[in-house]
């Protein structure tokens, strides 16, 4: 009955070693245990196999574990396994073939595992066959790994030092090239003698450098070989290379020419060319007149004026003052965007002396607009009364209709509309914004620029020899310095870190030329040294450096060393004193203040001059306009020449100031850690704010 029973409930037995019967419920009681121990062992790890409770056929032992047999023995069962055995195969060589090209990590599905352990006849050769293929795999896929992370490093590695590369050796190269370029001169028509001749600074050209557009005068041959005629014209000339880019030809000479009127969505600048009897706006690109208006006797160069006429473009105001007839100042609007006048010319009746301050626009603290004028003293009205005389009426623009009561209260009557900047009996040379860079380019109609200027205190130069610093807040002087005749602008710049900008002046008398620098907070001196005098009348002028102190250039001729009370130059015997023929251009910086710079020397009369700085370089070109005398061979010409003031510095040689030189070599290591310095120098933008 057990073995019907076992037969007809199919349940698993054990065979004995003599291939005979065996019990079923013999072998179900013995070997419990153990057959709980197989099934785990057997279980398969990533699923269920063909041998699991699932699959049909008898139970096989993993791994080909010893002792275990393979189940029943008739031949049709044996077909069937020899069928599946062949289709196994198949399947398990397709399997191989395909892992073997596959590159990177590919996993090995649960039904691929489970063929690969079916065939325990394979025995520890199989396993140790798909051991051998999966090491193969996993060392491909660890060096395609490698490689990759190591292009993954190489190749930014390499392409930053070819970018090195190429900024170590090619961008200098350019540098150097644009440097040299820099460097050049010109001459430009007659040479005028000494009167400075209209000078500007714009980039026109759009090459981010500043060129250069001068006031030209020239002498051309009549019909005759006796007659000769002057031909006036403004010259734009290429900053990079010194050529002309255009030439505009006037009826009578430039006293001024202003680059930077915005004039509405044209991309190109605008630039004014004033003569004494016409204004003139032409495209800075071109040279093309785009307005003129005809006035009679200019006598300023045009003030930017807020948008008066509502059409989105500034306005301008000019002063005119008609000569041999009473001091009767107009003041005249013109549109910025047709040229033509706006309303009519406003006089005033100005019974002071001397020559003409201003006009200069100012903006007070509550937005309120003034013009600043005068002659031989400074005043101030109100532009809502200029427009108001100008048009009968009010303009359209808010902010000019907007008086400042501080100011008005400044008034010494209510029956005057001017308002008494400064008066006495000593004339005014000099009244000018307390800005960085005004006396580069002062005549700029750049709005940005206007807006500094126009907010500023000013500086006061009255009486030929006294300085001071007007508070625009209150027009008080902030304090007051006494000298000889001053006679020339000052320039402004940082001679020390107190945040306030200091002035550099220079005064002539009995042969000797003194230059100093006050302090624009306290008036003190801060620096002075004495050159002998080189009988030119040239303005100074500073730009800013990278250590935020400025460097001050000046003209003059050889220094005046002092050793106990007796005056020594260093000139050459026979040469006269009073009349150097060769002039020097100086730089000097705050750091080193008893060392000199010469950066140039000519037998030239230098009558203006004026620096442009390079943002992309670093750098500063130095812009001067000569005098060459005639000779046997040529005649009289006006030079414009352009410097590069890092290649003058490196050509540059060192002066010292001090007449006490220390032996032993002191003095020689001071001048050269003083070159040293001068060498590294780099220049920046001035700031505009005060």
């Amino acid at each position: 009955m057990a073995a019907a029973l076992s037969r007809a409930l199919k349940l698993p037995g054990k065979k004995g070693s003599d291939l005979g019967e065996y019990d079923p419920l013999t072998q179900a009681d013995s070997d419990d245990e153990s057959e709980e121990d197989d099934l785990v062992l057997n279980y398969p790890r990533n699923g269920l196999g063909r041998d699991s409770c699932l699959g049909s056929g008898s139970s096989k032992l993993r791994g080909g574990r010893p002792g275990r047999h393979i189940g029943a023995t008739d031949e049709v069962q044996d077909e069937e396994e020899e069928e599946e055995d062949e289709w196994t195969d198949q399947l398990a060589s397709k399997s191989r073939k395909g892992r073997d090209n596959l590159k990177g990590g590919q996993y090995w599905s649960h039904g691929d595992s489970a063929i690969r352990e079916d065939r325990g006849g394979a025995g520890t050769s199989g396993a140790a066959g798909l051991g051998a293929h999966s090491s193969e795999a996993e060392e491909k896929r660890r060096r395609v790994k490698n490689a990759i992370r190591s292009a993954f490093f190489l190749v930014p590695l390499a392409c930053s030092t070819l970018i090195l590369l190429l900024c170590a050796f090619l961008l200098p190269c350019q540098k150097a090239e644009l440097e040299k370029k820099l460097q050049w001169e010109r001459a430009l028509g007659d040479a005028g003698g000494v009167t400075p001749p209209a000078l500007a600074l714009w980039d026109v050209d759009g090459d981010s450098v500043e060129d250069v557009l001068l006031g030209v005068t020239e002498w051309i041959n009549g019909t005759h070989a006796t007659q000769r005629s002057k031909v006036y014209s403004a010259v734009a000339v290429c900053a990079v290379s010194g050529r002309v880019l255009w030439r505009k030809v006037m009826n009578e000479s430039v006293m001024y020419i202003q680059c930077g009127l915005q004039r509405g969505t044209q991309p190109s600048p605008v630039c004014l060319i004033i003569g004494k009897s016409v204004l003139m706006a032409v495209n800075g690109t071109t040279g093309k007149k785009l307005w003129s208006v005809v006035l009679r006797n200019i006598e300023s160069q045009a003030v930017l004026l807020p948008d008066i006429q509502d059409d989105s473009v500034p306005d301008l105001l000019v002063a005119t003052l008609p000569a041999n007839e009473t001091l009767d100042l107009s003041l005249t609007l013109i549109s910025g965007l047709t040229g033509k006048r706006i309303g009519h010319p406003v006089p005033f009746s100005l019974t002071g002396q001397g020559k003409l301050i201003g006009p200069l626009l100012h903006e007070t603290q509550l937005g309120a607009f003034y013009i600043l004028f005068g002659l031989g003293n400074v005043q101030a009205i109100s532009l809502q009364d200029i427009c108001l005389r100008a048009l009968g009426k009010l303009p359209k623009t808010r902010a000019v209709r907007r008086k400042d009561e501080s100011w008005e209260n400044l008034k010494k009557t209510n029956l005057t509309s001017f308002i008494r900047i400064y008066r006495g009996s000593e004339r005014v040379e000099f009244l000018l914004p307390l800005v960085a860079g005004f006396g580069n380019n002062r005549y700029s109609l750049d709005p940005a620029s206007n807006l500094n200027r126009s907010r500023s205190d000013w500086v006061l130069v009255y009486g030929a020899s006294i300085l001071s610093v007007l508070r625009q807040r209150d027009l008080h002087k902030e304090w007051t310095f006494s000298s000889a005749p001053i006679h020339s602008q000052p320039a402004l710049g940082h001679f020390n870190n107190d945040g306030v900008l200091d002035i550099f002046f220079q005064h002539s008398a009995n042969g000797t030329m003194t230059a100093l620098i006050i302090s624009g907070s306290s008036g003190s001196l801060l620096w002075k040294a004495d050159f002998v005098c080189p009988r030119l009348v040239l303005e100074p002028s500073a730009i800013s450096t990278s250590s935020g102190l400025s460097a001050f250039l000046f003209w003059a001729s050889e220094p005046i060393r002092t050793q106990g009370n007796v005056a020594k130059t260093t000139m050459a015997p026979g040469v006269a004193t009073a009349a150097p023929l060769i002039r020097k251009l100086f730089l000097m910086h705050p750091a080193h203040p008893t060392v000199l710079l010469q950066l140039s020397s000519t037998t030239d009369t230098a009558v203006t001059s004026a620096v442009s700085y390079l943002e992309h370089l670093k750098d500063a070109t130095y812009i001067t306009v000569s005098s060459r005398p005639m000779t046997d061979s040529e005649p009289s010409t006006r030079i414009v020449e352009s410097t590069s003031l890092r290649v003058a510095i490196r050509r540059g040689q060192t002066v010292l100031l001090e007449g006490d030189e220390k032996p032993g070599g002191a003095a020689k290591l001071s001048t050269m850690e003083a070159n040293s310095f001068f060498r590294r120098l780099s220049f920046k933008r001035q700031e505009m704010l005060p």
